[in-house]
């Protein structure tokens, strides 16, 4: 007996056919358009908004970046600019000139170039005829014709000179004339070394030029861009270079108004200004780092967008279908999202990937930054006794010429004297940039402060300062290390010097008292400090550009402050600024010792 047929039985598939095939309601495809409407707005408010923010944060690291680049170009010419003045004042060499005997001058000449880190050293007779040089192969060419001897017989100050070599590269150099007796002997030259700063730059992301004052590229990332004008070297079809390898993948992707081409591509143009015969130094940046950066945030907004889609969708159809359409799109939706979720598995490792290359750019940055700051401070700290030798030897040259041998005698003295300093002062200077463990013994800040003022006696002769001086009769003890308070006080006797130029009677009271510390007071009768906020910052300086740097109080704040002490200042009541060096007697270092 068969069974009768169930109704429903047959009403099921074509249900689940309309089911099928019936269309989308006017909610979920209202719903549908928001979410993509949504989905588009977001990506797109997310693309300008972190396009800005990390062109913005690329184009300070490059600013940044250039001007490190800048400091530490000047930093080099300035420190060989004095070596051509100090050697035709050399007595071996003079006398090598004087008599046509240059068997040691080679050896001196050597000898020279290790310890002033010049490229090469070459000294050269009346007729031009190179005498002693550092790179034997030049020994006995002939130079009368080129522009630093030629220049140099006519000037009676350094000259530096450019001269583009057969490969297109440049060579820099300083020359002087040697004189003796108001006669011209020869010429000494020192070539700097500037090609090192190409080698460096070359090693980053970023093209770096350098151009003189008639817009000639002098120094540069990519070798056939020297000798032409930047326009022209923008317009070379380039070798593989810096610049090539880090827009190959940029393209003009962006809204943002881009600051020049090469080879097509977009690229960030910055440039800054040497104080130093009309240089220019200017970079190229690449925007390649802010599209891989963008793109790792919109591809992981996008990856969510679709995920949220695609459950829509299931969840839509879902409604729609009968048990087992639903089992197969389910299926179908899982394996789709498992292959979403890889892709962004893949694209985070990507974003992490350049998340340590940008980290790792930063480290280099940092030391960058750490190198250019100690080379200034160098420079900085070494020009008060260098100020001072060239005292000395004028004044011994005068006792000479006058037959007064023994007190000439004296003079050189203090000048090995300051030689000596010179070294301690290189060797304090690199604490500023590493700690180091220095050790302190006790010290009487009397000593100290009249150490100061020897150091600074010749500065004091050239003007009429009244300098007050009020010490104890007791020993004022700390511990410490002389040569290092000594230089605080330099740099504030320094100072004070400088705000009283301005004054027709100027002075500068300095009042060493004790109390539950040591304070020493350096008072002057200037014109005040406007900014006392910044006054300790590095490189915040009043003075007109060549006149300092802005770190003698910076690195005095500091030498202070590993003594134990502190540095503060303020602006006198009546006229003038204040300067008081507060450090721990040594009974209360002793106690805290313990």
């Amino acid at each position: 007996m068969s069974l009768p047929a169930n109704p429903d039985a047959k009403r099921d598939p074509t249900r689940a056919e309309r089911d099928l095939t019936r269309p989308l309601s006017w909610r979920a495809r209202l719903a549908l358009l928001v979410l993509a409407i949504f989905a588009g707005t977001t990506v797109w408010l997310t693309n300008s908004l972190l396009t800005e923010r990390f062109t913005e944060s690329t184009k300070n690291r490059a600013e940044l970046r250039l001007a490190l680049y800048a400091g530490n170009l000047m930093s080099e010419i300035q420190r060989n600019s004095i070596v051509p003045q100090l050697l035709a004042r050399d007595p071996a060499l003079i006398g090598a000139l004087a008599s046509s005997d240059y068997s040691q001058s080679t050896q001196r000449l050597l000898s020279f170039v290790e310890e002033i880190e010049a490229k090469s050293l070459m000294l050269l007779d009346g007729d031009g005829r190179a005498v002693a040089v550092s790179e034997r192969e030049q020994l006995g060419s002939i130079h009368r014709t080129e522009p630093y001897f030629v220049n140099a017989l006519r000037s009676n100050d350094t000259v530096f000179s450019i001269i583009q070599t057969d490969t297109g590269a440049y060579r820099f150099t300083y020359s002087r004339k040697i004189e003796f007796n108001a006669l011209t002997l020869g010429v000494i030259l020192v070539e700097v070394d500037l090609r090192q700063f190409e080698l460096s730059w070359a090693g980053i992301s970023d093209a770096v030029i350098v151009t003189n004052s008639e817009g000639t590229v002098i120094l540069a990332t990519e070798p056939r861009w020297r000798g032409r004008t930047e326009e022209e070297a923008l317009a070379l079809q380039s070798a593989p270079s810096a610049i090539e390898r880090a827009i190959w993948a940029a393209g003009d992707w962006t809204n943002q108004s881009v600051d020049a081409y090469i080879s097509g591509r977009a690229v960030m143009r910055l440039e800054n200004r040497l104080p130093f015969q009309g240089w220019k130094i200017a970079s190229f940046t690449t925007y390649a780092s802010v599209r891989e950066r963008v793109n790792g945030v919109l591809a992981l907004e996008i990856m969510g967008f679709a995920i949220l889609l695609a459950l829509a969708f299931y969840s839509v159809s879902r409604r729609a279908t009968s048990r087992l359409v639903s089992v197969r799109l389910e299926s179908a939706e899982l394996r789709q999202l498992n292959a979403r979720l890889q892709r962004e598995i893949a694209e985070r490792e990507r974003v992490e990937k350049n998340l340590q290359s940008a980290e790792q750019t930063l480290a280099q940055s940092s030391k960058l930054a750490a190198l250019g700051e100690m080379s200034a401070a160098v420079s900085h700290e070494l020009n008060q006794p260098l100020a001072a030798m060239k005292t000395y030897l004028a004044g011994a040259k005068l006792l000479l010429q006058r037959k007064r041998p023994d007190e000439a005698l004296s003079s050189f003295q203090r000048i090995d004297d300051l030689i000596g300093r010179m070294g301690a002062i290189t060797r304090q200077l690199k604490s500023y940039a590493r700690k180091s463990g220095d050790v302190l013994e006790p010290l009487d800040l009397r000593d100290a402060v009249k150490g100061a003022l020897t150091m600074m006696e010749p500065q004091l002769r050239r003007r009429t300062v009244e300098i007050s001086k009020t010490l104890p009769q007791e020993p004022v003890m700390v511990m410490g290390d002389a040569l290092r308070i000594e230089q605080v006080i330099i740099n504030l006797l320094r100072n004070a010097l400088d705000a009283t130029q301005a004054e027709a009677e100027p002075r500068i009271d300095l009042l060493l008292s004790v109390g539950e510390t040591a304070t020493l007071t350096v008072r002057d009768n200037g014109q005040g400090i406007d900014d006392l906020d910044e006054l300790f910052e590095p490189f915040y300086t009043t003075k007109r550009p060549g006149d300092g740097v802005g770190l003698g109080l910076a690195i005095s704040s500091g030498i202070v402050k590993d003594l134990g002490g502190r540095l503060t200042a303020r602006n006198a009541a009546s006229k003038g600024a204040v300067f008081d060096v507060q450090l721990p007697l040594l009974e209360a270092s002793a106690e805290a010792a313990e």
